[in-house]
């Protein structure tokens, strides 16, 4: 008899559990098979976003990875976005921890991978309120067009020679230059700049390096081994001290000669420097800032402010020769508002409705950072009936999303007469395109990029007629191959042939 119970007993725990079991998997976000220790961190491949776009295709725009023992979930579509960008945007609205990002950037001190708290929502009021503000970035506009001419300069002086320009190489310092203007004082170009501009580039590629001891945390060795951990502190060492420098001099140069409380006022032209000091001298919005913060702020200028412009203006400048009819309707435009001018200001910009379309068009296809920061969560929520434990990450794919031909028309195609009459925007309101991301984690700086944007591109084929050279003819001509990190830059250099126009 009491085999008998003791056999009800155990048939009825196995049918429980089973129940339970496929109650669980019912229930748990379709995933790809993973192996062993690893997970799924194999398929990722060299071009993460085009893998995982493909992966979505398969088992959904919500899919679940594991990368090692971190689980992950991806989105891929507009309305997954909406979900943790807008609907739950306070749930998912942390960063995942990095030991990259704690040797790179001040322990997290920045803006961009600050964990989500009290601290963060301070230093992001002071690059909303006082660094990148519309005030703000009017009130930086004269560097922006004094360095401008100075590209245009260049070029005229390139395009008497009849030889190639390296398209790539133009911008990045044109860039380059205003972001050290605005944010430090002074350049750090030429030859006394190239230490500088390579310790940038440096610091830009290890911010997007994958380092496997964050997945797989007993192979953290391999991350030592390989010298990564000994580059990023001796990177991050070189940066510290030339922005320890920076900010010793700005103190030992404004010292008795300054209003302690004109860098506040949107009038003036100080530069980020001057108006970090200030704040933290003043202590103006209730609360202390150190020199790390100030640094860490500075860093978040560089890295999100460098790079990711010139890579777009790189990639628009590569489809404007590849579709010269395009450059051609931007070159009228520009030289109907600008007419017998030297060059196109920026009270011209608001004038430019195809060159405002095709940068939305550039950043849809090439978003320069294809995968948003990664976000986590910071508890357990259900998601689309889905079940998302805390400290879950999770990976949006901007690339995938702006090329959904559930929402785009021939979507691999580059078509800016598509926003002509389309109200759909980047400042995260729209989900089907979403560069900057959106919420509480999108980037503050969207209106002094798109500034800058425009006004580079606008001047840049505003004077001149733009050629492939010799021997390169037609759309597969040019390289399209990407890199990997970060930042989604152009494998090659872009290199092209200037003629002055005949009417400038």
């Amino acid at each position: 008899m009491l085999l008998i119970i003791s056999s009800i007993s155990l048939i009825i725990f196995l049918i429980i559990k089973w129940y339970s079991n496929s109650r669980k998997i019912k229930n748990s976000l379709p995933s790809p098979p993973k192996l062993p220790i690893i997970g799924n961190l194999h398929q990722l491949g060299s071009f993460p976003h085009r893998t995982l776009q493909s992966l979505s295709k398969k088992y959904g725009p919500l899919m679940k990875l594991h990368l090692g023992s971190v689980p992950v979930i991806v989105i891929s579509s507009p309305e997954s976005a909406r979900d943790i960008m807008k609907t739950h945007d306070l749930v998912f609205a942390n960063r995942p921890q990095s030991k990259f990002y704690d040797i790179l950037l001040y322990d997290c001190k920045d803006v961009s991978a600050a964990p989500y708290g009290e601290y963060w929502r301070q230093i992001r009021s002071i690059s909303v309120l006082h660094l990148l503000s519309g005030k703000r970035v009017q009130s930086l506009r004269g560097v922006r067009e004094e360095e401008v001419c100075l590209m245009i300069e260049k070029i005229k002086q390139s395009s008497s020679s009849s030889l190639p320009i390296n398209i790539s190489e133009l911008l990045s310092t044109t860039i380059n230059d205003i972001v050290c203007r605005v944010a430090l004082g002074r350049k750090y170009s030429g030859e006394s700049g190239k230490g500088f501009k390579k310790l940038l580039m440096d610091f830009t590629e290890l911010l997007g390096t994958f380092v496997v001891g964050e997945y797989v945390p007993w192979l953290d060795w391999l991350t030592h081994v390989s010298g990564l951990y000994a580059r990023a502190k001796k990177v991050a060492k070189e940066f510290d001290e030339l922005l320890e420098d920076v900010v010793e001099d700005h103190i030992n140069r404004n010292k008795g000669d300054r209003d302690e409380r004109v860098c506040l006022d949107s009038e003036d032209h100080g530069d980020f420097v001057d108006v970090l000091l200030s704040i933290q001298r003043t202590e103006s919005l209730g609360f202390p800032i150190d020199r790390t913060v100030i640094k860490a702020l500075l860093l978040d200028m560089f890295s999100a402010g460098t790079d990711t412009i010139s890579t777009l203006l790189e990639w628009a400048m590569t489809e404007l020769l590849r579709h010269p009819n395009v450059m051609k309707k931007l070159q009228e435009e520009g030289r109907t508002v600008g007419g017998d001018r030297t060059h196109i200001t920026e009270d011209d910009l608001s004038n430019m409705k195809y060159l405002k379309a095709v940068i939305k068009e550039t950043l849809r296809l090439h978003p320069p950072i294809p995968l948003l920061v990664p976000r986590e969560s910071r508890k357990d929520i259900k998601l689309k009936g889905y079940h998302i434990e805390r400290g879950t990450r999770v990976i949006i794919n901007a690339w995938a999303i702006a090329r959904d031909p559930s929402y785009w028309d021939q979507p691999e195609e580059f078509k800016p007469e598509r926003f002509l009459n389309n109200s759909i925007d980047i400042k995260g309101n729209d989900f089907q395109l979403i560069p900057f991301g959106a919420g509480r984690r999108g980037c503050p700086g969207i209106v002094y990029a798109m500034v800058a944007n425009e006004l580079v591109l606008a001047n840049l084929v505003h004077q001149f007629n733009w050629t492939l050279p010799a021997g390169v003819l037609g759309l597969e001509a040019i390289d399209m191959s990407e890199t990997v990190g970060l930042t989604m830059h152009r494998k090659t250099p872009l290199v092209a042939v200037v003629v002055p126009n005949s009417n400038s």
